[in-house]
Protein backbone atom coordinates (compact mmCIF):
# COMPACT_ATOMS: atom_id res chain seq x y z
CA UNK A 1 0.00 0.00 0.00
CA UNK A 2 2.95 2.29 0.58
CA UNK A 3 3.81 2.23 -3.13
CA UNK A 4 0.31 3.53 -3.94
CA UNK A 5 0.73 6.45 -1.55
CA UNK A 6 4.13 7.25 -3.01
CA UNK A 7 2.79 6.95 -6.56
CA UNK A 8 -0.14 9.27 -5.78
CA UNK A 9 2.17 11.82 -4.20
CA UNK A 10 4.65 11.70 -7.10
CA UNK A 11 1.76 12.24 -9.53
CA UNK A 12 0.37 15.22 -7.59
CA UNK A 13 -2.90 13.35 -6.97
CA UNK A 14 -3.97 15.38 -3.88
CA UNK A 15 -3.40 18.70 -5.67
CA UNK A 16 -5.13 17.45 -8.82
CA UNK A 17 -8.13 16.28 -6.81
CA UNK A 18 -8.34 19.66 -5.07
CA UNK A 19 -8.28 21.49 -8.41
CA UNK A 20 -10.94 19.18 -9.87
CA UNK A 21 -13.22 19.87 -6.89
CA UNK A 22 -12.56 23.61 -6.80
CA UNK A 23 -13.14 24.06 -10.54
CA UNK A 24 -16.41 22.10 -10.39
CA UNK A 25 -17.62 24.17 -7.43
CA UNK A 26 -16.55 27.41 -9.13
CA UNK A 27 -18.54 26.58 -12.27
CA UNK A 28 -21.49 25.57 -10.08
CA UNK A 29 -21.33 28.94 -8.28
CA UNK A 30 -21.07 30.86 -11.56
CA UNK A 31 -24.01 28.93 -12.98
CA UNK A 32 -26.12 29.90 -9.96
CA UNK A 33 -25.61 33.61 -10.73
CA UNK A 34 -26.95 33.19 -14.27
CA UNK A 35 -30.51 32.74 -15.52
CA UNK A 36 -31.56 30.29 -12.84
CA UNK A 37 -30.91 27.28 -15.05
CA UNK A 38 -27.63 25.85 -13.79
CA UNK A 39 -25.70 23.38 -15.88
CA UNK A 40 -27.37 24.32 -19.12
CA UNK A 41 -25.46 24.20 -22.39
CA UNK A 42 -21.73 23.76 -22.25
CA UNK A 43 -21.15 24.18 -18.49
CA UNK A 44 -20.89 20.44 -17.74
CA UNK A 45 -18.36 20.14 -20.55
CA UNK A 46 -16.37 23.02 -19.07
CA UNK A 47 -16.20 21.19 -15.72
CA UNK A 48 -14.97 18.02 -17.42
CA UNK A 49 -12.35 19.89 -19.47
CA UNK A 50 -11.07 21.66 -16.35
CA UNK A 51 -10.96 18.33 -14.52
CA UNK A 52 -9.08 16.60 -17.33
CA UNK A 53 -6.59 19.48 -17.42
CA UNK A 54 -6.02 19.13 -13.67
CA UNK A 55 -5.56 15.37 -13.85
CA UNK A 56 -3.15 15.71 -16.79
CA UNK A 57 -0.47 17.12 -14.48
CA UNK A 58 -0.10 13.68 -12.92
CA UNK A 59 0.39 11.76 -16.16
CA UNK A 60 4.15 11.96 -15.71
CA UNK A 61 6.63 12.25 -12.89
CA UNK A 62 9.17 14.94 -12.13
CA UNK A 63 12.03 13.13 -13.83
CA UNK A 64 11.29 10.84 -16.81
CA UNK A 65 14.93 9.73 -16.93
CA UNK A 66 14.74 8.55 -13.34
CA UNK A 67 11.50 6.67 -14.01
CA UNK A 68 13.12 4.98 -16.98
CA UNK A 69 15.54 3.28 -14.58
CA UNK A 70 12.80 2.01 -12.24
CA UNK A 71 12.38 -1.77 -12.16
CA UNK A 72 8.57 -1.68 -12.38
CA UNK A 73 6.08 -2.05 -15.21
CA UNK A 74 4.77 1.42 -16.07
CA UNK A 75 2.26 0.44 -18.75
CA UNK A 76 -0.50 -0.89 -16.43
CA UNK A 77 -0.04 2.08 -14.10
CA UNK A 78 -0.41 4.55 -16.96
CA UNK A 79 -3.56 2.86 -18.23
CA UNK A 80 -5.05 2.80 -14.72
CA UNK A 81 -4.15 6.47 -14.21
CA UNK A 82 -5.96 7.54 -17.39
CA UNK A 83 -9.03 5.40 -16.63
CA UNK A 84 -9.27 6.47 -12.99
CA UNK A 85 -8.84 10.10 -14.03
CA UNK A 86 -11.88 9.79 -16.29
CA UNK A 87 -13.92 8.18 -13.52
CA UNK A 88 -12.88 10.92 -11.09
CA UNK A 89 -13.81 13.89 -13.24
CA UNK A 90 -17.15 12.35 -14.20
CA UNK A 91 -18.00 11.46 -10.60
CA UNK A 92 -17.16 14.96 -9.35
CA UNK A 93 -19.40 16.56 -11.99
CA UNK A 94 -22.34 14.30 -11.11
CA UNK A 95 -21.79 14.80 -7.37
CA UNK A 96 -21.69 18.60 -7.61
CA UNK A 97 -24.80 18.64 -9.77
CA UNK A 98 -26.78 16.82 -7.10
CA UNK A 99 -26.61 20.04 -5.05
CA UNK A 100 -29.09 21.49 -7.56
CA UNK A 101 -31.11 18.31 -7.89
CA UNK A 102 -30.03 18.12 -11.52
CA UNK A 103 -27.97 15.66 -13.44
CA UNK A 104 -26.34 15.67 -16.83
CA UNK A 105 -26.97 12.45 -18.72
CA UNK A 106 -24.57 9.81 -17.31
CA UNK A 107 -23.99 8.61 -20.89
CA UNK A 108 -22.83 12.11 -21.87
CA UNK A 109 -20.57 12.33 -18.82
CA UNK A 110 -19.06 8.90 -19.56
CA UNK A 111 -18.51 9.73 -23.23
CA UNK A 112 -16.92 13.12 -22.59
CA UNK A 113 -14.81 11.96 -19.63
CA UNK A 114 -13.37 9.13 -21.72
CA UNK A 115 -12.70 11.31 -24.76
CA UNK A 116 -11.15 14.14 -22.75
CA UNK A 117 -8.83 11.83 -20.84
CA UNK A 118 -7.80 10.36 -24.19
CA UNK A 119 -6.96 13.87 -25.39
CA UNK A 120 -4.81 14.69 -22.37
CA UNK A 121 -3.10 11.31 -22.69
CA UNK A 122 -2.24 12.11 -26.33
CA UNK A 123 -0.95 15.50 -25.19
CA UNK A 124 1.20 13.91 -22.50
CA UNK A 125 2.64 11.36 -24.93
CA UNK A 126 3.43 14.01 -27.55
CA UNK A 127 4.47 17.10 -25.57
CA UNK A 128 4.84 16.04 -21.94
CA UNK A 129 2.59 16.43 -18.94
CA UNK A 130 3.15 20.17 -18.69
CA UNK A 131 1.35 20.73 -22.03
CA UNK A 132 -1.13 17.84 -21.92
CA UNK A 133 -3.99 20.19 -20.97
CA UNK A 134 -3.76 22.15 -24.23
CA UNK A 135 -5.58 19.68 -26.50
CA UNK A 136 -8.90 19.54 -24.60
CA UNK A 137 -8.88 23.28 -23.90
CA UNK A 138 -8.18 24.24 -27.52
CA UNK A 139 -10.68 21.66 -28.81
CA UNK A 140 -13.42 23.02 -26.51
CA UNK A 141 -12.69 26.62 -27.54
CA UNK A 142 -12.84 25.62 -31.20
CA UNK A 143 -16.04 23.62 -30.69
CA UNK A 144 -17.78 26.63 -29.20
CA UNK A 145 -17.27 28.79 -32.30
CA UNK A 146 -18.05 26.19 -34.96
CA UNK A 147 -21.63 26.65 -36.23
CA UNK A 148 -23.84 23.60 -35.55
CA UNK A 149 -24.28 21.28 -38.50
CA UNK A 150 -25.33 17.73 -39.24
CA UNK A 151 -22.35 16.93 -41.46
CA UNK A 152 -19.92 14.38 -40.08
CA UNK A 153 -16.82 16.60 -40.03
CA UNK A 154 -18.56 19.28 -37.97
CA UNK A 155 -19.93 16.65 -35.59
CA UNK A 156 -16.45 15.22 -35.11
CA UNK A 157 -15.11 18.71 -34.37
CA UNK A 158 -17.92 19.43 -31.87
CA UNK A 159 -18.21 15.93 -30.38
CA UNK A 160 -18.10 17.05 -26.75
CA UNK A 161 -21.07 19.41 -27.22
CA UNK A 162 -23.28 16.88 -29.02
CA UNK A 163 -26.20 15.27 -27.16
CA UNK A 164 -25.65 11.83 -25.69
CA UNK A 165 -26.55 9.05 -28.04
CA UNK A 166 -25.15 10.84 -31.09
CA UNK A 167 -23.21 8.13 -32.92
CA UNK A 168 -20.49 10.41 -34.31
CA UNK A 169 -19.86 11.94 -30.87
CA UNK A 170 -19.67 8.54 -29.22
CA UNK A 171 -17.30 7.08 -31.81
CA UNK A 172 -15.07 10.16 -31.75
CA UNK A 173 -14.77 9.94 -27.96
CA UNK A 174 -14.06 6.20 -28.11
CA UNK A 175 -11.33 6.64 -30.72
CA UNK A 176 -9.73 9.47 -28.72
CA UNK A 177 -9.91 7.47 -25.49
CA UNK A 178 -8.43 4.34 -27.03
CA UNK A 179 -5.71 6.14 -29.01
CA UNK A 180 -4.74 8.38 -26.11
CA UNK A 181 -4.61 5.59 -23.56
CA UNK A 182 -2.58 3.38 -25.90
CA UNK A 183 -0.16 6.19 -26.78
CA UNK A 184 0.39 7.16 -23.16
CA UNK A 185 0.75 3.54 -22.05
CA UNK A 186 3.35 2.85 -24.73
CA UNK A 187 5.31 6.12 -24.66
CA UNK A 188 4.73 7.67 -21.25
CA UNK A 189 5.46 11.36 -21.40
CA UNK A 190 7.00 12.97 -24.44
CA UNK A 191 8.27 16.47 -24.90
CA UNK A 192 11.67 17.73 -23.91
CA UNK A 193 12.12 15.13 -21.18
CA UNK A 194 11.69 12.17 -23.49
CA UNK A 195 9.39 9.24 -22.96
CA UNK A 196 9.50 6.59 -20.33
CA UNK A 197 9.46 3.40 -22.37
CA UNK A 198 8.94 0.51 -20.05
Amino acid sequence: MRWLTLYARSRHAPASLAVVLISALAVWALARTGDGKPWSGWLPVLVLVAGAAAVSVGLGGQDPALERTAAIRWMPRRVAHVLLGGVLIGAVLLAVQTMDGQQTSPALVLRNSAGLMGLVAVGAACWGRQYAWTLPCVWLAFSMVVPPSTDVVTQVLTWMLLPSGTAVGTWTALVLAAAGTAAHAAVGVGGGGGGVRR
